[in-house]
């Protein structure tokens, strides 16, 4: 469903763009065509680029205080900027709108296959990066679509239910890792909370509001207000997810995020207590999963997983 949309939103800002390009021809006298149509394409990165500006001055604004180890000099928040931008564009006009995975190199996979679950109004295209990864590391994964986009969190546990049974169908794993960005790292706590623990080895989430953020109090769908924070604390569903899990739930998940999260904020509502908690600077929301240290340190998060539920004798992935 993305998919269509994001391809309709393409084919507007396409016609936004000639529109300009006609009109900078005819009431601004810009004589050469291309010309013209670069201008209008400017004008539109512009508006995507004060969209993500507008995202971070809000994230800042409502964020926590960045550990001094994180912090940023010039440079580094223009990288920090111009990637969070790039990720942002890449994603929205080019991988989620042909959403395709990399296939493993070998059929049976490597160690536990991996299921991967993205976040709020995004579907299996997000992961392009990180599937090109893991196929070459050759662990078999699949990506699951959650819909409706603005749903209940609660209503994607079956989906999520249901990719994790084709996927050991599939590998003949009896288990599965699971990769999560966003609200997909509730979405896999959520069905943890309703299905145990029996078929999971890990879950890494990245970028995951796990106390809830701000930023969701301006979004749309029954999802977004689970997400919320209100009045400075987390959402009603939220509280009454933290409260449902053990220590020992809380113990099999990895939390990735960064201190520089333009979408979660405050950016240590990611931070979850009693798991294990790895923290980046300089990355943004959207960019988590493509940069290259978050990925080494996924690929490494599942390397110790498999490392850990394989016999001695068994021979491990490199």
């Amino acid at each position: 469903m993305i998919a269509r949309i994001l391809k309709w939103l393409m084919l507007l800002q396409v016609l936004a763009v000639l529109g300009v390009a006609y009109l900078a021809m005819q009431a601004w006298g810009v004589a050469s065509p291309a010309m013209a149509v670069l201008l209008a394409g400017a004008m539109l990165l512009a508006v995507r680029a004060l969209i993500v500006a507008r995202n971070f001055w809000e994230s800042r604004r409502l964020g926590s205080p960045v550990p001094r180890e994180y912090q940023l000099g010039i440079m580094g928040a223009a990288r920090l900027f111009f990637g969070e931008l790039r990720a942002t564009l890449w994603a929205s006009s080019w991988g989620m709108l042909r959403p395709r995975l990399q296939a493993a190199d070998t059929i049976a996979g490597q160690g536990l296959p991996v299921l991967l679950v993205h976040g709020y109004v995004c579907n299996g295209g997000y992961w392009t990066q990180l599937s090109r990864q893991l196929a070459q590391a050759g662990i078999v994964h699949k990506a699951v679509d959650l819909e409706p986009i603005n749903g209940d969190i609660e209503a994607f546990v079956p989906q999520v239910g249901q990719a994790i049974t084709e996927l050991c169908a599939r590998t003949g794993s009896d288990r599965v890792i699971i990769v999560a960005h966003s609200m997909g790292g509730l979405v896999a706590r959520a069905w943890l909370r309703h299905d145990g623990a029996a078929r999971v080895a890990r879950i890494i989430t990245i970028g995951t509001p796990h106390h809830g953020t701000a930023l969701a109090n301006l979004a749309a769908g029954t999802n977004a207000r689970q997400m919320s924070r209100i009045d400075g604390a987390p959402s009603g569903w939220l509280a009454q997810l933290a409260a449902s899990e053990t220590p020992e739930t809380r113990a099999l998940i990895t939390s990735i995020y960064s201190h520089h999260d333009n979408i979660v904020t405050p950016q240590c509502s990611a931070h979850l207590p009693g798991g294990r908690n790895l923290a980046f600077g300089g990355i943004g929301h959207v960019a988590l999963a493509s940069d290259a240290r978050v990925l080494r340190q996924v690929l490494e998060e599942i390397t110790i997983k498999n490392e850990v539920a394989q016999p001695p004798s068994a021979p491990h992935f490199a």
